[in-house]
């Protein structure tokens, strides 16, 4: 069941959303001038090479705000018309509220908002982070950094997604690789070969897999489901000849050890 968040829990909430963070960082604001704080925290999962994208809509960043951005090489930023939302959310948490990213709001505005997991809102959790990929599928690229530019445009001459951004890891061996028309050559193996790499059991993996929100576990049928978000990071539903359902991740998924 969602939690209710009046001013102080928000800004304790998000500041406990992005420090825990390991995959993915969404920030939607329609206003972007960030404390101390939330620049620091977001500098760390920088450093960490989280896939941080971040979404305004109602003035153009201040040449402070681009300067600090410049530096960042896993973030994107992004510009949305007419946007008026604020979702903050990660692969484990989301906040849905009534505050910006905006420093005087956090300081002296009266604020509410929820707090949503995956465990224990899965449906409400799944449409929240839908509507913030569509919300970045519909915005309009306002990276600053060079890097990100570099590799977008390395991507647009070859075809190919080789930023620096999402090279986390570099991608193991496999004999046999499957392909989707949308993902190009990314390399996507089984659950059970993914486990054997990143040398934890399959069952271990299934958990890990559920716990940051890529499977749904129905306890009823003892069954696993992929959810949107697991979607979202390349992962597939197949069947073999006999009828059974498995799964496919791209070996690069990042840092579920």
């Amino acid at each position: 069941m969602a939690t209710f968040l009046n001013t102080t829990k928000t800004n304790y909430y998000l500041e406990e959303l992005i420090k825990n963070a390991q995959e993915r960082l969404v920030l939607i604001s329609p206003y972007l001038q960030l404390n101390s704080r939330i620049k620091e925290l977001i500098e760390d999962k920088n450093r960490l090479k989280v896939d941080i994208r971040i979404v305004f809509g109602k003035q153009d960043l201040k040449p402070d705000v681009k300067q600090w951005l410049d530096n960042l090489d896993y973030v994107r930023v992004s510009y949305c018309k007419n946007m008026h939302a604020k979702c903050y959310l990660s692969e484990r948490e989301c906040i849905i509220t009534s505050l910006n990213l905006y420093e005087f709001s956090q300081v002296n505005n009266n604020e509410m908002g929820v707090h949503l997991t995956p465990e224990k809102d899965r449906a409400c959790f799944d449409d929240a982070y839908q509507e913030a990929i569509r919300l970045i599928r519909i915005s309009k690229d306002a990276t600053c950094n060079k890097s990100a530019a570099r590799a977008r445009s390395s991507k647009s001459n070859n075809g190919q997604a080789s930023s620096k951004a999402h090279a986390v890891h570099p991608r193991p061996k496999a004999k046999k690789t499957h392909t989707t028309p949308n993902q190009g050559k990314v390399k996507k193996v089984p659950t059970y070969k993914l486990a054997k790499q990143l040398d934890i059991s399959y069952q271990q993996l299934l958990g890990k897999l559920v716990e940051m929100g890529y499977l749904h576990h129905c306890a009823n049928n003892r069954a696993h489901s992929l959810t949107a978000f697991g979607q979202s990071v390349g992962g597939e539903v197949r069947q073999n000849k006999e009828r059974t359902t498995y799964f496919l991740w791209p070996t690069n998924l990042a840092r579920l050890a």
